[in-house]
């Protein structure tokens, strides 16, 4: 029995397939997670090795180098790139796309298996190395706490408070507090009062160790009762006494020193917000919930905490992802609404009311229907899918369009519903089925693809997948059923008259017939057009990923290198001051000495660098903040000389730290740099490139003391013995722990201020000689102390040392960073590298072939598995040729299209590109199905080509008309922009293409006469 009698004869089942789409997917869609943006697979991790006193030099070759050999063995990894510097060695390392995400804890395990067993042999004075893998975290709320009369400790303890409770909220999966500066005791040494006692400070030092240290004095048993012996002495374990050598005298450690509590002196990170100090507090949620319901319940808890906030603290929303989520998803709803009221309206006038009606209702139960496989799927409303379910709209009542137009035209020949039903149906099942199935594939490259765009872009590979195989089902099954209770049969002869006699139909007759006439001409115009649009092609701009349209932006701030940390924090006090001048900035936070907390997954932190900050500036809309954008970027400039400013605006996908980014690799740190400067010299003349500057950064300056190897020894002090008496002397050495409750501060002892500050002290400074029994000037064994520049940043990439100079186009320009690129590129690969050095590109540049290559890796397969389907629908060679001729001529629309808007063409664009060509071989596909019809039935073959398009003129309109209107909310959206203009411009000429051009070149291939 065909299908379409089966639907109409069998009602109860096919109203209760109609109600199963309807109710089942009102319910999944209401139980839909939601996201702003697709999660995407972080496939890197670090490993952090401390190295006290090495030089970048040093950590290279002793710590690095060993690590990264050893990382390397692994057969999953991609890349590895490191960073040297005094003290401290990070490696990052990145997996092989095709690990996912299932895969990658195990995979870390093994590098940490790596790590461990390596740990053994290297150099004494390296601590343990760590690796952390959880890049992945997304804070995605995220708060800035401030108190402006509370000390630090206060806010700290506050902000523990509200971590303890946040992390009781169901669907909270951590929370994190940054910004935080460890509190210690200081005990600060006076020199004129240890030498008056002869005191060794490394006697101060063993004392201090030893009253903190926790002892085991045994146990004793006393009357059968087993009692602990617990040693302690009478006052303060950090105010101990200590015995004078020489005098006997006994004085306490606060006679000779003084002691305070405070907090680090040099911090790591600090934080602020509005000018005032701050700190961050993160919340991620869980995998798999529903992020607006889990903001909301956070949401709900936090204001009840705030009942008890103390009097001046104040929680600032930097980025709250819920509300972000509900906004944008909102947002891409009343899209997807419009956009069905749109083609809905549309089918209306072109169809006729019932008519439809019923591709309306069909729509909308294929939407349905769609979300119950995405809720089964674990795919989340989001930007991407929402987007997938606009984009596939028109494609969407495309095989419903082809069914009612049949079941009309065979009514208005005279044949009943039920037979119009059957005939139609049977006519197009298959060839409806291979065209859908072409449409899909053409998606499946974004599917297939497993690098983190590709991952970023998959949800909508199967919403599409979803979306049009179940509209197929639809087609054939609700379409005649809804077919047979809507319509109503012809009553008169007069309504069974030719269908295709409108006005419309014979313009476009007229114009077919003159084409078929003039072949060749048509062909050669067309072939000229193509031409055209390749040449046009080369002036539309390039991009990766467009900016978001979140209100917000950074501003990323490099001092010299070797500032101190607290110089740059007070830079950045002057800044923010100069920003919350402007009536546009609604706040301004900032992250001193690294990057912020990861709020949003393509948000990359920078690593830690004292001479980095970064402020995240926000307005209340889209154009003041690009109006303050564009004040900043001029002025900032000209009112702070010193520092270097880098403006980015933030992006929808994953994107690199700078766009350009050229890549010098070699042995000789010096060759290197001379290389990095000529290539910065040639983006510093262009006057499009913006935060010029490379990776190695400047060279700083360091104290070298020159010791007397020979003097030493014959005063019993150790080169180990000097380092420890300057490490104490001036930056501080930690010697114990001060157990106050729960916490432990660490004990550091450090000469008084007066002295840290004094160059002069290192000529007065004493060290204990262990040959003489007394101090002696450290002089006695340090011959000179020298002054020399050195490299404080040494980075590696796959294990060769590279060094990358990093720059970005005007991002407030029309200037995309491909055309500053394709300006620069020449030039610098003209410069002459010596033997031995080589250069590579990275950035947008990179990310953008790793992308593509990943999109064309599958496409082949992808492409002949289409091809092979149009060759086994029609059994012919040159009939599918026919078809796939016409694919390239709709780079002719998108062309056009591209260039009259000015939009860039994305990497969502070339993901519109690849979708048209499926457009366009499903309609082609329908059209020699009909000719085959047409032919089938004894016509004369050229009266069948003109019969066939022209029956195909209706349909085929109608889905490209739908398809493009409905397109028209995503043109407004900064994401979708580029993809919209591509199909709806494409799509446009295609039409053309598959009414005109098909049948031409089938003439042309057939061989067959005009009469």
């Amino acid at each position: 029995m065909n299908i379409a009698q089966y639907t109409i004869k069998n009602r109860v089942i096919s109203w209760l397939f109609l109600l199963i789409l309807a109710i089942g997917g009102a319910s999944s869609f209401l139980n839909l997670g939601r996201l702003e943006d697709p999660a995407f697979t972080i496939k890197d991790a670090m490993v952090v090795t401390a190295y006290p006193g090495a030089s970048a030099e040093e950590v290279e070759e002793e710590l690095t180098y060993p690590i990264e050999k050893a990382i390397r063995r692994l057969p999953y990894v991609d890349k590895i790139v490191s960073t040297s510097a005094p003290g401290l060695s990070q490696i990052t390392v990145s997996m092989k796309m095709e690990y996912d995400e299932s895969e990658l804890p195990q995979i870390w395990d093994e590098v940490r298996r790596k790590v461990n067993d390596l740990a053994p042999s290297l150099p004494s004075g390296a601590r343990t190395p760590a690796v952390i893998d959880d890049f992945g975290d997304v804070y995605g709320v995220l708060y800035m706490v401030t108190g402006s009369s509370y000390e630090f400790d206060d806010l700290k303890q506050y902000v523990d408070t509200l971590r303890r409770e946040l992390e009781l909220v169901e669907g909270v999966g951590k929370v994190s507090i940054d910004g935080v500066q460890q509190e210690q005791v200081f005990i600060e040494m006076s020199l004129t009062r240890l030498a008056a006692l002869n005191l060794d400070m490394s006697q101060v030092v063993n004392l201090l160790t030893q009253e903190n240290a926790v002892l085991d004095a045994g146990q004793m048993t006393i009357n059968g009762e087993s009692l602990f012996l617990r040693p302690t002495s009478v006052g303060s374990s950090i105010d101990p006494i200590i015995h004078g050598r020489d005098s006997g005298q006994l004085v306490r450690l606060s006679d000779v020193s003084t002691l305070h509590r405070g907090f680090q002196e040099i911090p790591t990170h600090r934080m602020r917000y509005n000018g005032q100090q701050a700190l961050s507090l993160g919340i991620a949620f869980s995998d798999g919930v529903n992020v607006v319901e889990v903001g909301q319940a956070v949401d709900k808890r936090m204001a009840e905490l705030m009942q008890d906030r103390p009097v001046g603290i104040e929680l600032h929303p930097l980025y709250h992802q819920s509300q972000e989520v509900e906004n944008s998803v909102n947002g891409f709803l009343l899209s997807l609404a419009e956009a069905v009221a749109i083609v809905i309206v549309i089918l209306l006038f072109t169809m006729g009311l019932r008519s439809g009606l019923i591709i309306g209702a069909v729509l909308l139960l294929t939407m349905l229907g769609t979300f119950i496989l995405m809720e089964n799927a674990d795919i989340e409303l989001q930007r991407i899918s929402l987007g997938a379910l606009i984009i596939a709209l028109g494609m969407l009542v495309d095989n419903a369009i082809v069914v009612v137009e049949g079941i009309l035209v065979g009514m208005q020949r005279g044949k009943s519903k039920l037979e119009a039903c059957k005939d139609i149906v049977s006519q197009t099942q298959w060839p409806l089925l291979g065209a859908t199935i072409i449409a899909i594939v053409a998606f499946a490259p974004i599917g297939l693809s497993p690098d983190a765009t590709g991952e970023f872009m998959n949800s909508l590979f199967y919403v599409l997948l979803f979306s049009l195989f179940l509209s197929w089902v639809t087609a054939l099954t609700l379409t005649p059923f809804l077919a047979d209770i809507l319509l109503s049969a012809p009553s008169t002869q007069e309504d069974s008259k030719d269908p295709y006699q409108g006005r419309g139909f014979l313009i476009f007759g007229g114009l077919l017939r003159w084409s078929l006439k003039f072949r060749k001409t048509t062909m050669v115009a067309m072939v000229l057009l193509l031409a055209g649009a390749i040449t046009g092609f080369g002036q539309v701009k390039q991009a990766f990923f467009p900016p978001s349209n979140t209100p917000m932006f950074y501003l990323d701030m490099w001092l010299p290198e070797g500032t101190d940390i607290r110089e740059t924090e007070a830079m950045v006090k002057q800044v923010e001051q100069y920003i919350l001048l402007r009536p546009e900035a609604e706040f301004v936070a900032s992250t001193i000495g690294q990057g912020l907390p990861r709020f949003t997954l393509t948000y990359a932190p920078e690593q830690s660098y004292a001479s980095y900050a970064q402020l995240a500036i926000r307005s209340d809309n889209q154009d003041n903040m690009m109006a303050l954008a564009r004040v900043l970027d001029e002025q900032l400039p000209k009112a702070f000389v010193e520092p270097l400013f880098q403006l980015k605006l933030m992006e929808f996908g994953p994107s690199p730290k700078s766009k350009i980014e050229a890549r010098l690799s070699g042995a000789d740190p010096d060759v290197l740099r001379q290389l990095a400067a000529q290539v910065e010299d040639i983006l510093n003349q262009d006057g499009g490139a913006r935060g010029v500057r490379h990776n190695w950064r400047e060279r700083t300056k360091e104290l070298v003391p020159v010791l007397d190897d020979s003097q030493a020894r014959r005063l019993g002090i150790s080169n180990e013995a000097v380092a420890q008496t300057l490490k104490m002397a001036f930056g501080g050495s930690t010697v114990g722990m001060y157990r106050d409750g729960t916490r432990m501060l660490p004990i550091v002892t450090r000469l008084e201020q007066q002295y840290r500050d004094d160059y002069a002290t290192l000529d007065n400074l004493k060290i204990w000689s262990p040959t003489l029994q007394h101090y002696v000037p450290i002089q006695q064994v340090v011959r000179s102390i020298d002054l020399v520049w050195t490299d404080s940043l040494i980075q590696r990439k796959d294990r060769k040392r590279t060094i990358t100079v990093m720059a970005d186009h005007n991002v407030l320009g029309d200037e995309t960073a491909d055309v500053l690129f394709k300006r620069i590129r020449p030039k610098v690969e003209a410069l002459a590298l010596p033997a031995g050095y080589e250069l590579e590109w990275g950035g947008e540049y990179e990310s953008t072939l790793d992308a593509q290559s990943s999109l064309f890796g599958s496409l082949p397969m992808g492409y002949l598995f289409m091809f092979i389907i149009t060759v086994v629908l029609f059994n012919s060679f040159r009939k599918p040729a026919v078809i796939w001729l016409t694919v390239p001529l709709s780079l002719i629309g998108v062309t056009i299209g591209l260039l009259i808007t000015n939009q860039p063409f994305t990497f969502t664009a070339l993901l519109g590109l690849l979708s048209l060509s499926g457009m366009v071989l499903k309609n082609g596909i329908v059209l020699l199905d009909q000719i085959n019809l047409e032919l089938a039935s004894g016509k004369e073959p050229y009266q069948a080509i003109v019969d066939s398009a022209i029956s195909r003129v209706r349909p085929v309109s109608n889905a490209a008309l739908t398809t493009i209107l409905g397109m028209i909310p995503l043109v407004f959206d900064a994401f979708f922009a580029s993809l919209a203009v591509t199909i709806m411009f494409g799509l446009g000429f295609a039409t053309v293409l598959t009414l005109v051009v098909v049948p031409v070149l089938y003439a042309m291939f057939f061989k067959i006469k005009t009469p």
